[in-house]
């Protein structure tokens, strides 16, 4: 490798430089081969152990349990044949049989005074005649501590008309040889492949890895201060890492050659003085501004900045700009500027939750300033809570307002290729799609008209356009529009209304948005086989409808929700309910805009009742109030 460093005289040192007798860049590797090596060794040994107490702690069970079947045998036979004298020859035989059949080292039969009346080893019998009385076995029928290898059983005794007994079994374990050495080898296989396999792997990462260990040797040597001139840098035949890494060493010697000498000029925000002209000017911003050194530390705040970050300004400057400004993203992004690691500029939102609950959204974008003037960076504060409010009551909007035109419009093209295909020859087919698509259209032109009107109170535009309204005739109307629906899902609608109505002034398209709001949500949210009641009553000051329906029902905490714009109820039950959350914000709306209001009562599974109220105003009142 040459060096292509001007202005130096570094050269780089041999490629395979060896630290403490390792080739350079081979440490990190070996060191990790070995300890993953040392595991699989230790888990081997751990198996191998294991799996042999495992095949012994086996082979001591099935000893165990066989001399068991055999004493509880020889128990149940000895009782009756032991009642009668006469049977006392063959219990000792069957004892003699037993230990001989199944290899058993000691069986016999004991009385509590220790005198033993059948044994193997018949030299052992105490009496050959059994005694009148039995003695009781007082502690005999304790286990004794077990020996190594001896399978050790001492079982009681019951013998009618004579008194308590014990047998005594005892048995050596025989542990297969053979199965040790199959287990030993069988393992010993598996080790020798998985350090064939581990050596593969050492020999593949290696390669990978070399550079990195080469990297961290270098380190090394420079934090022992016995580096030499060249000695940080590695061989770049080691690949990408190692050429990077050679890229850093000679952008470093570059700069500590290239050091300018400390500026002597004013710091930044001591030029931004608050007494100044410009110190005036950046107080009258409205967003937050605050200056940093090198340090992070705050020269100057102005006084948005301090009500943004809701701290005194005087107690800002001075100290950590990290101490305000607590986000780790953000105080990570501003490290980064500072050291010169990260780009020139940075920007982000935070959001700050005040004791009241309400969430503040402030933007904060950060840059780096010229070196030369003292100051490091400035950052710039914002509030854009509102900002991010209307954004998101926008996309719903749209969101909303796409998914309820959808719905028309299908069901329109559906009825329009239904009446091409079978209304020329079905009059009934003819006559429902047209009635559908009337109905839709009228839907259609419906959700437009809230669209506009939204749209217009948005800007402040919407204005009233007073006239005669027949209030007879409306209703009418209204009731011929839902008729339809209400028939289709089996709800029964009831007009209640007075003998006689008089001519209200009002803007009629948007008084009879308004109601038909109130009636469409009303059949929308009961369920089938349900009642919706208008009720329309008037006097001498004021007109009133009342909506009854006997419906889901809303949450009391939700009853004023309902009417801002775009808010939905939680239920889960009108999840799969088309609805753009701003029927009933429009409505009360265009009632208040007639000097009226829309209130509700409701209880959940119980229903709903939204009572519209608007004065009977003098025309002339209504048309200036336009």
């Amino acid at each position: 490798m040459e060096s292509t460093q001007t202005g130096s005289a570094i050269k780089p040192l041999k490629t395979r430089r060896r630290i403490w007798g390792i080739a350079r860049g081979e440490r990190v590797v070996i060191s990790a081969g070995l300890a993953v090596a040392a595991i699989v060794l230790g888990v081997l040994v751990a198996s191998a152990w294991w799996t042999l107490d495992t095949l012994r702690q086996s082979v001591e069970r099935s000893r165990r349990g066989q001399a068991g079947v055999v004493g509880q045998l020889i128990v149940a036979a000895a009782e009756t044949m032991l009642a009668e004298n006469d049977q006392t020859t063959a219990v000792r035989n069957m004892v003699t049989e037993s230990a001989r059949t199944y290899n058993l080292t000691t069986c016999r039969i004991v009385l509590g005074d220790g005198t033993i009346i059948a044994d193997a080893d018949p030299k052992r019998i105490s009496k050959a005649k059994l005694p009148d009385t039995w003695p009781a076995l007082s502690g005999l029928e304790d286990p004794e501590a077990p020996e190594p290898g001896v399978v050790t059983l001492r079982m009681p005794m019951r013998v009618p008309k004579r008194g308590p007994a014990l047998l005594e079994l005892s048995a050596n374990v025989t542990y297969p040889v053979w199965s040790d050495w199959e287990v030993q080898a069988g393992i010993g296989a598996i080790g020798a492949a998985a350090m064939s396999g581990l050596f593969l792997v050492y020999r593949v990462m290696r390669r990978r890895w070399r550079a990195l260990g080469a990297v961290g040797d270098a380190l090394l040597w420079e934090a022992s201060g016995k580096a030499a001139p060249g000695a940080l840098w590695v061989s770049e035949a080691f690949g990408p890492e190692a050429k990077a890494w050679n890229s850093l060493i000679a952008e470093r010697d570059r700069l500590r050659e290239q050091a300018p000498l400390a500026s002597t000029a004013p710091k930044a925000g001591e030029r931004v003085s608050r007494d100044g002209e410009l110190g005036a000017a950046l107080d009258a911003l409205w967003q937050g501004l605050l200056v940093l050194d090198e340090q992070g530390i705050v020269n100057y705040a102005n006084g948005a900045a301090g009500v943004l970050l809701k701290a005194k300004r005087d107690e800002m400057e001075g100290s950590p700009a990290v101490r305000h400004l607590t986000e780790p993203a953000f105080q990570e992004a501003l490290a980064g500027l500072l050291s010169g690691s990260a780009g020139v500029r940075a920007g982000m939102e935070l959001q700050r939750r005040s004791d009241n609950g309400d969430t503040t959204i402030i933007r904060a974008t950060v840059r780096r300033l010229r070196r030369d003037d003292g100051a490091a960076a400035i950052i710039v504060l914002e509030d854009v809570t509102q900002q991010r409010v209307a954004d998101e009551s926008r996309n719903a909007f749209v969101a909303q307002a796409t998914h309820e035109l959808r719905t028309p419009l299908t069901n329109i093209r559906l009825y329009v290729e239904t009446l091409l295909d079978d209304g020329q020859s079905d009059e009934q087919v003819r006559a429902k799609c047209l009635n559908v698509i009337t109905s839709e259209s009228r839907r259609l032109e419906r959700i437009v008209g809230d669209m506009l009107s939204v749209a217009e109170i948005e800007a402040g535009a919407l204005k009233m356009r007073p006239g005669d309204v027949r209030l007879d005739a409306l209703l009418e109307e209204l009731e011929a529009d839902f008729k339809a629906q209400a028939e289709d899902k089996e709800i029964r609608l009831i007009f209640e209304l007075p003998p006689k109505l008089p001519v209200l002034q009002a803007d009629r398209d948007k008084l009879v948005l308004a109601i038909h709001n109130l009636i469409g949500n009303a059949l929308k949210y009961t369920p089938t086989g349900g009642r919706v009641v208008v009720k329309v009553e008037c006097d001498a000051k004021a007109l009133t409808v009342a909506v009854t329906d006997d419906g889901i029902g809303i949450k009391e905490e939700e009853q004023e929700l309902i009417f801002d714009r775009f808010y939905r109820a939680k239920d889960k039950r009108i999840a799969g309910i088309a609805g753009s959350g701003i029927g009933l914000s429009l409505a009360r709306q265009i009632v208040r805009l007639h000097d009226g209001d829309i209130t509700v009562k409701s209880q959940i599974d119980k229903g709903s009742t939204f009572t519209l109220t608007v004065p009977l105003t003098p025309a002339a009142e209504l048309k200036q109030a336009a």
